[in-house]
């Protein structure tokens, strides 16, 4: 393999939403990991001489690496009508103001923009997130007290 079709690889893997493709042949290992699509976090290429019976297996785990793609380009063809509330920091993700209380937003729910929609709890500091669109929310693609990255997607808003 040599530079440009590993360039290649890299700009697929960040076009495409895969977080992780692990190639290896006779004579190299390549592991790409992204932390979310569009953002390559970490690249290996590791040179090393593998056994006789190895390169058998190879030929099952290709198509499987094809066939990963496939996935989030469906979704996204399902998806695109809708628009994506982001989380504007990293922290831990709350629906509610507490375990006892009812969520801010739920699936079909009506909001205006300005709404609190969640709370992203940051160094001990619990920020209420509002939506910046006004909609139905369609989707939450979050779990509640889950960690959440800087601009991950937290919800689907249908603006219609």
């Amino acid at each position: 393999m040599n530079i440009t079709e590993i360039q290649d690889l890299i700009k697929f893997v960040a076009k495409s939403g895969v977080t992780e493709v692990e190639i290896e042949k006779k004579d190299f290992k390549i592991v790409i990991k992204s932390e979310k699509a569009g953002k390559i976090e970490q690249q290996y290429i590791v040179q090393q001489s593998m056994p006789a019976a190895a390169p058998q297996a190879l030929p099952a785990a290709a198509p499987v690496a094809a066939s990963i793609p496939a996935t989030p380009i469906a979704d996204e063809n399902d998806d695109s009508k809708y628009v994506v509330v982001k989380s504007p920091m990293i922290g831990t993700f709350y629906r509610s103001a507490g375990p006892d209380k009812e969520s801010f937003v739920s699936v079909g729910q009506s909001i205006a923009k300005g709404d609190t929609v969640c709370i992203i709890e940051a160094m001990k500091l619990f920020n209420e997130i509002e939506a910046e669109i006004s909609g139905k929310i369609v989707k939450v693609l979050v779990d509640d007290a889950s960690p959440v990255e800087y601009d991950q997607p937290l919800f689907l808003v249908d603006p219609a």
